[in-house]
C-alpha cells in the first residue's frame, strides 16, 4: 500500500484531480481535498538546496508546475480515447463511462476488452459482436475457446481474401479453355479447351497429370461424378465420352444426339441403383444416361438413353443449360423456346418431366439450383431473372427485373437505350442472396425471400459470364468476364476484396472463360481465352509452382488419332488406345522436350534411368522436329494382355451393353 501511495504516478494524478477540481464549483470538496492531500503527505516532497527534504503543499506544487492548465486532466482523456478509437466512433461516445481502454495480456496480446466481451457472450449460440463491425481474430478464437464453437463467418472474415496472390500461370492448351473444374477432392483441376483436349492437373504442385484425347471437335462440358471416379465431356461433334478418372481409359462413347452437346452433369445420387449422365443439345433434346457398376465395379452404360424431344413448335428449340438439385431428384434446363423445364428421377421408373412454362420472352440460358431446398434461379436474354420454388404442389415464381434501380440509390445514371440482358445467375452460400449479372457489367444483389434488390456492384467493364459462390462463406463470391478482371466480392457490403487483372505479353489482356472455388474454399482456378491456367491461393504455394516451366505440354498431345464405326480411337502412329501408351515426354509449346530433371515429374517416369528420361528427335523436311518414342518389349506384352482380356469379356453380348 505504501509503495503504490510513493507511486509518481499517483501524486501525479492526485494533482491533476486537485487542478480540475480548482476550475469547478465543488469549492469545499477542494477545500478537504487539499487538506487530505498535506495529511496524507500525498505530493511528492520538496528538496532544498542543502539535500534536505520538505514537505510539499498545494502552494508550492501549484508554482513549481505553472504550465499545467485546469483541464489538463479532460484534455488527457481525450487523446487517450483518441488513440484507441477511431474518430467517427470517438464523436458519437456521450460519456468517458462507455469507453474501454485496450489491455495487454500476458502473452503481449493488445486486445479490447469490450470487443472480447461481446464475442465471449452468446445469445443463441452465437456472439453478440456484430458481424459488420472491424473483426478481431484473437478475440474470436478467445471466444470460441471460452464459449464454444462458432460459425465459419465469424471465425473468418472476407478480408482474409485480400491476401489471395497468382501462385502459378501455365500455358497447356493451344486455343481457347472453355471448360475448367475441380475434382471432388480439391487435389486436382481439369481443363477442357478448344484444341480438342482434356487435361488433368496437380492443383498443389501445378504439374501436368494426364492427358485425355479422343474428341473430333471442340470441348463444350466436362463433369465429373459424385463418387470421383468417371470424367464425361460433351463436344460440338454430338458425343459424349466417359472416361475412369484414376486411369485415363474409356469406359463409354455414346453418340445419341443430331446436334452439338451443351452440357452434360451427372446425377448426384442413385435412383434405385441405377445412375444417370444427363446431356443438352442444340437438336432441342436432352438424355438420360443410366449406368450402373457391375459386381460393384465395371461401370455399365446402356446404349438407349431417355430422350426427351423437347421441340414443340418449329423455331428454335435448343437446348441450353441444365442444373440437378442437391439431392438430385430434381434437374431444371434452359432452353431458346424460353420455356423452363423441370424433371422429376422417379426411382425406377426414370424421369418424369413435371413443369414445363414459357416464363421468358428471350433464351433462358443460365439456371442454377440452390445449395438447399426446392428452389433454382433461372436467366435470360430477356432482362430478367426468375426464383422459383415448390410450395403446396405447385411451383411458384417471383420475377427480378434488372431494370429495377436502388431505392435510396443517390447516383444518377443515363437511361441506357440497349435491353438489359442476364448473362449469369448465382446463389449465395446460404441461398439467402441471389446475383445476376447484368449486360450492363454490374452485378445486382437481390434478397430471395422477397426479390429486393439491394446491392448493385460495379467494377467490370465488360461482358460478365462467371459467378461463384464461394463454398463455405456465405458472404463471398468471385465473378470474370471478357475485361480480363477476377473479383472476389465481399457482397455483405458491397465490397472488392481482391481483384486481378489478366495480362498477357504483348496481347494486353485474356478474357477469363471459366473460374471455380476448390471444395474447401482456398484455391481458385481460372482459365482464359489464350490457353492458360491460373491458380490462385494463399502464400507463395508449392515450390513446383517456380521449379516448373510455364509451357507444359506431352509430346503425344496432338499426335493423329486413329477413329472406328463406334468411335473408339488409337494413336495412329503407335496403334494402340492413348490410355495404354507408355508414359510420354514433357515438353514445350513448340515441342521441344525438356531436361531429364524435369522429365521425372510425368507421372511414371518418377525412378527410370536418365537414359530413359531423354528422348529421341527426329528432324523433319522442313526442319521441324518430332519426338520418337520407342515401344519397351513389356510395354507391349502387357498391352496384348489387356487387349485379350477385353475380347473375353465382349464376347458373351448382355442386355444394355455395346457390342464391339
Amino acid at each position: 500500500m505504501e509503495n503504490k501511495q510513493n507511486n509518481p504516478f499517483n501524486s501525479d494524478t492526485y494533482f491533476l484531480i486537485q487542478k480540475f477540481l480548482s476550475s469547478g464549483l465543488l469549492k469545499k470538496t477542494l477545500k478537504v481535498f487539499n487538506e487530505e492531500l498535506e495529511e496524507q503527505k500525498i505530493l511528492p516532497p520538496r528538496i532544498d538546496w542543502e539535500g534536505n527534504k520538505h514537505d510539499r503543499t498545494v502552494e508550492d506544487m501549484v508554482g513549481q508546475f505553472p504550465n499545467i492548465r485546469q483541464d489538463y486532466l479532460l484534455h488527457l482523456c481525450h487523446l487517450a480515447m483518441q488513440s484507441f478509437q477511431e474518430r467517427e466512433a470517438l464523436s458519437k461516445n456521450k460519456s468517458f463511462l462507455s469507453f474501454r481502454p485496450n489491455a495487454y495480456h500476458k502473452n503481449g496480446a493488445l486486445t479490447n476488452f469490450r470487443q472480447c466481451y461481446n464475442y465471449v457472450t452468446r445469445i443463441h449460440s452465437a456472439p453478440i459482436q456484430n458481424v459488420n463491425v472491424s473483426f478481431n481474430l484473437v478475440n474470436s478464437l478467445r471466444g470460441r475457446e471460452i464459449s464454444g464453437p462458432l460459425t465459419r463467418h465469424r471465425t473468418v472474415s472476407p478480408n482474409l481474401f485480400q491476401s489471395m496472390q497468382i501462385q502459378r500461370t501455365t500455358i497447356g492448351h493451344l486455343s481457347a479453355v472453355f471448360c475448367l473444374l475441380f475434382d471432388h477432392s480439391g487435389k486436382y483441376i481439369i481443363t477442357g479447351a478448344d484444341d480438342l483436349l482434356i487435361k488433368l492437373w496437380s492443383s498443389r504442385t501445378g504439374r501436368l497429370i494426364s492427358v485425355f484425347r479422343g474428341a473430333s471437335a471442340e470441348i463444350t462440358d466436362i463433369a465429373i461424378n459424385s463418387e470421383n471416379t468417371l470424367l464425361a465431356s460433351g463436344s460440338i461433334d454430338r458425343i459424349l465420352r466417359v472416361w475412369n478418372l484414376q486411369n485415363g481409359a474409356p469406359v463409354a462413347v455414346l453418340p445419341g444426339h443430331n446436334g452439338m452437346i451443351t452440357s452434360i452433369s451427372f446425377c448426384p445420387t442413385p435412383c434405385w441403383d441405377i445412375r444417370y449422365l444427363i446431356s443438352t443439345s442444340t437438336d432441342g433434346s436432352i438424355a438420360f444416361w443410366p449406368y450402373t457398376y457391375e459386381s460393384g465395379i465395371k461401370v455399365e452404360f446402356r446404349n438407349n438413353p431417355i430422350m426427351y424431344q423437347e421441340k414443340i413448335r418449329p423455331g428454335q428449340a435448343q437446348m441450353i443449360c441444365s442444373s440437378f438439385s442437391p439431392g438430385g431428384t430434381f434437374l431444371a434446363t434452359g432452353s431458346a423456346d424460353h420455356h423452363v423445364r423441370v424433371y422429376y428421377m422417379k426411382g425406377d421408373e426414370g424421369p418424369h418431366r413435371i413443369l414445363e412454362m414459357e416464363a421468358h420472352s428471350d433464351r433462358v440460358d443460365s439456371i442454377q439450383w440452390a445449395h438447399s431446398g426446392l428452389k433454382f434461379l433461372s436467366g435470360s436474354k430477356d432482362g430478367m431473372a426468375i426464383i422459383w420454388w415448390f410450395e403446396k404442389q405447385q411451383w411458384k415464381s417471383l420475377h427480378l427485373d434488372m431494370t429495377t434501380k436502388l431505392v435510396n440509390s443517390t447516383n444518377v445514371q443515363e437511361v441506357d437505350s440497349k435491353k438489359l440482358k442476364v448473362t449469369m445467375v448465382c446463389w449465395n452460400k446460404s441461398d439467402y442472396w441471389v446475383v445476376t449479372a447484368v449486360s450492363d457489367h454490374t452485378l445486382k444483389i437481390w434478397t430471395a425471400d422477397d426479390g429486393q434488390l439491394v446491392k448493385v456492384l460495379t467494377g467490370h467493364v465488360d461482358e460478365i459470364y462467371v459467378l461463384e459462390a464461394h463454398p463455405q462463406d456465405n458472404n463471398v463470391i468471385l465473378s470474370a468476364g471478357h475485361d480480363g478482371q477476377l473479383f472476389i466480392w465481399d457482397i455483405s457490403k458491397g465490397e472488392i476484396v481482391f481483384n486481378y487483372l489478366n495480362r498477357v505479353d504483348g496481347q494486353g489482356f485474356g478474357a477469363i472463360y471459366d473460374v471455380k472455388w476448390s471444395p474447401d474454399g482456398s484455391v481458385i482456378a481460372a482459365s482464359d481465352s489464350h490457353g492458360h491456367i491460373l491458380i490462385f491461393g494463399f502464400g507463395n504455394g508449392s515450390p513446383f509452382f517456380q521449379q516448373l516451366p510455364m509451357e507444359l505440354f506431352f509430346h503425344t498431345d496432338y499426335r493423329p488419332l486413329v477413329r472406328d464405326t463406334n468411335h473408339h480411337v488409337l494413336d495412329e502412329q503407335t496403334q494402340i488406345p492413348p490410355h495404354l501408351m507408355p508414359p510420354p515426354f514433357l515438353v514445350d509449346i513448340d515441342g521441344n522436350p525438356y531436361p531429364p530433371m524435369l522429365q521425372r515429374l510425368v507421372p511414371g517416369r518418377e525412378t527410370c534411368n536418365v537414359d530413359q528420361l531423354v528422348p529421341n528427335i527426329v528432324i523433319g523436311n522442313e526442319g521441324s522436329q518430332e519426338v520418337i518414342q520407342d515401344l519397351p518389349q513389356n510395354h507391349l506384352v502387357a498391352i496384348e494382355r489387356n487387349q485379350s482380356e477385353e475380347l473375353r469379356e465382349n464376347s458373351s453380348f448382355r442386355p444394355g451393353r455395346r457390342s464391339s
